[in-house]
């Protein structure tokens, strides 16, 4: 899935060295005649190359060993909305690369304490989920953050486009600080009231306890990540998620069952070794900010603008969960069998939904530096472009699965009953596929332009009037399983129509190196 005037982000700091905005209009406009349009796009494929925040700064030139190592920048081009198949997928395929690492790590660290029996998977099953509602509900830091990065970055003005990565990181330390503080406090309550209390929540406390000190240094990682999507950085980002979630790959089975000597800690080690992964994938992050020399200190106006961005990207985020919850609240409601198809199939979304998001990254990324670079017709070009591939990246995948039907499901579980209700819900799924490369990609779109409060709007409307009413009704008139999934369908076909709507009308298209406050 903006607001006005950023000081913190001129030449040194200060609000007057800042360019003008563009003017919000709707067809091309000047950029600042300092923005060159080569500069503002530039591979920087040396690995001396000077930190982005130096673009153009001045003859003097950093030290190589301190320079940022863009050397992962992708490929040049005068222009973002010239953007092509490599191009994009430069972009694509290291965020696709992030966006999957963490899910396969928690697979990882599930067989590693499922070795300890089930209450310990239990209590990692509560913990998990504790720590994910927090997690995912902040991750306008990262979508919010490249939508705002990426204005200043087409228009030239790396300096800025970097300081929105400072002023996201203090907004991450400080929110993650007080969700420490606030759910340690409370700990005891929130572990009972989803575990019921007794020897799960015994378990699940203890892990929760040491693993909300990560909260900081996720939420510090997902500035990290937005910020240098934002000045089409991806490679980096990818390998500092790498490196922490391998040490912590190294850690976990050492620390839970206690190998080469050390002390078995269970289920509180794999709590352990997730922090120790966070901080020095945070520390990378912060590092990369601190090479970029620009100003440091903390700017309430530009985190309040920010703020008003997450504010709308949160209320969508609610209403995602309120509706997956519901769904798999009813589901269970209809038996094991329902609710472990459910889950199965509902997996393979999700991770389709990963892959098809790598390109609406690209788009986010894309369509932003376009606008900032007051290229409205070509960030609608792109739009355009950028949708095609991903309906025809989703076409394949449809055509799959749909080969597929009494192949994959067995390839997961060999219980009849369960197979049986898959397949009840399994033309569900692949209908949806099709839906979702569009849905996605204009969601990157919207997304790259600032236009959160609309798909905040949209989204909580498609899940009232689509989803959530499907849902309940499914269980008032036993529709089972296929009810849910129909109110799913409803729920994208909805947001379908709300995106091309939006996208055809061109009013998300406003340029400028700011994001407009509202959406008009």
């Amino acid at each position: 899935m903006n607001p006005p005037s950023d000081p913190a982000a001129g030449g040194g700091g200060s609000p007057s060295a800042r360019p003008a905005p563009a003017s919000h209009q709707q067809d091309r406009a000047q950029p600042p005649a300092a923005a060159d349009p080569a500069a503002r796009t530039r591979a920087h494929s040396d690995a001396d190359a000077p930190p982005l925040s130096q673009a153009g700064a001045g003859p003097e030139q950093p030290d190589p060993a301190i320079a940022s190592g863009a050397a992962d920048a992708v490929p040049p081009s005068s222009d973002p909305a010239d953007a092509g198949p490599r191009r994009i997928l430069a972009l694509a395929l290291p965020t696709l690369g992030v966006l999957v690492a963490e899910p396969l790590y928690l697979l990882f660290d599930l067989a590693v304490v499922g070795r300890l029996g089930a209450l310990a998977l239990a209590g990692l099953a509560v913990g998990g989920l504790i720590l994910a509602q927090v997690s995912s509900q902040l991750t306008f830091l990262a979508y919010g953050t490249t939508a705002r990065a990426a204005r200043r970055h087409g228009a030239g003005d790396e300096r800025g486009a970097v300081a929105e990565g400072v002023q996201a990181s203090w907004l991450a330390a400080g929110i993650g600080l007080v969700i420490v503080a606030v759910v340690q406090l409370f700990a005891v309550p929130i572990v009972g009231a989803i575990s019921g209390g007794g020897d799960i929540a015994d378990e699940a406390l203890d892990w929760v306890r040491i693993a909300l000190f990560g909260v900081p240094l996720i939420l510090l990682s997902m500035a990290g990540n937005g910020w240098m999507r934002g000045v089409q950085q991806t490679r980096r980002p990818l390998t500092y998620v790498v490196a922490g979630l391998a040490l912590s790959a190294v850690l976990c089975p050492v620390l839970v069952h206690g190998l080469v000597g050390a002390p078995r800690l269970e289920l509180p080690g794999s709590a352990v070794a997730n922090v120790a992964g966070q901080a020095v994938t945070a520390g990378l992050f912060v590092w990369a900010l601190v090479r970029e020399r620009v100003e440091l200190r903390p700017h309430t106006s530009v985190m309040r603008a920010q703020l008003v961005l997450g504010r709308d990207l949160i209320a969508r985020s609610l209403a995602f969960q309120a509706c997956f919850v519901s769904a798999a609240a009813v589901a269970a409601r209809f038996g094991a069998a329902s609710v472990a198809a459910h889950q199965l199939v509902l997996q393979l979304w999700n991770f389709l939904a990963l892959t098809l998001d790598s390109l609406a990254i690209a788009a986010q990324t894309l369509v932003g530096a376009a606008l900032g670079a007051g290229n409205a017709s070509g960030a609608r070009s792109l739009a355009r472009r950028i949708s095609g591939w991903s309906e025809i990246f989703a076409l394949g995948l449809a055509a799959i699965f749909a080969a597929g039907a009494a192949v994959i499901p067995p390839l997961f579980t060999d219980d009849p009953a369960v197979l049986d209700r898959t397949g009840v819900v399994w033309w569900f799924f692949v209908a949806l596929i099709p839906v979702a490369g569009i849905v996605f990609a204009l969601d990157g779109v919207l997304l790259g332009a600032g236009d959160a409060a609309y798909l905040r709007t949209t989204t909580l409307g498609a899940a009232l009037l689509g989803f959530l009413p499907a849902i309940w009704l499914s269980l008032v008139f036993d529709w089972g399983i296929a009810g849910i999934w129909s109110g799913l369908v409803a729920f994208m076909v909805l947001r379908l129509v709300a995106v091309v709507w939006r996208a055809l009308s061109g009013r998300w298209a406003t340029v400028g190196a700011e994001v407009p406050r509202v959406a008009r």
